[in-house]
């Protein structure tokens, strides 16, 4: 595996500030630099900018994967697998709506991960996991 340098992603959001409460204050990104068009925040060292996009007609598309309906396209961070844990109960505590409610896939196999998926204010899919062993987080 290679260093594992930060990522950077721009995606749509219809409402700038409903997009600074959800990742600044629900999720707890830092706020970078802005403008009245977009808005860039730290998502554990990874930079993930909104930018402000009319919203599009319902395009959601779905792929089974585990016996659960995974949104396309999603975006999100693998985190350590205690950092998941305690990421999960914060988010449950708060009342999150999970598109996938936090559970561990791939039980006992390579590959074995905590996932969980939920949207933001502008629909757009968020995946986080962890792997109980991050040397298979490439393994077949």
């Amino acid at each position: 595996m290679t260093k594992v340098t930060p990522f950077h992603i721009a995606f749509p959001v219809d409402d700038l500030a409903a997009a600074r409460q959800f990742y600044g204050e629900f999720l707890g990104c830092p706020e970078g630099r802005s403008s009245d068009e977009w808005i860039d925040f730290d998502l554990f060292g990874h930079q993930i900018v909104a930018h402000l996009a009319p919203k599009k007609a319902d395009d959601k598309h779905h792929n089974p994967v585990d016996g659960h309906a995974v949104p396309v396209p999603h975006f999100g961070v693998v985190l350590e697998w205690d950092t998941f844990q305690t990421f999960a109960d914060r988010l449950k505590a708060a009342g999150v709506k999970f598109v996938i409610e936090p559970y561990i896939r791939f039980k006992g196999l390579v590959g074995e991960q905590a996932t969980m998926f939920f949207l933001d204010p502008a629909g757009n899919a968020l995946e986080f996991k962890a792997f109980r062993d991050m040397s298979q987080l490439f393994a077949k």
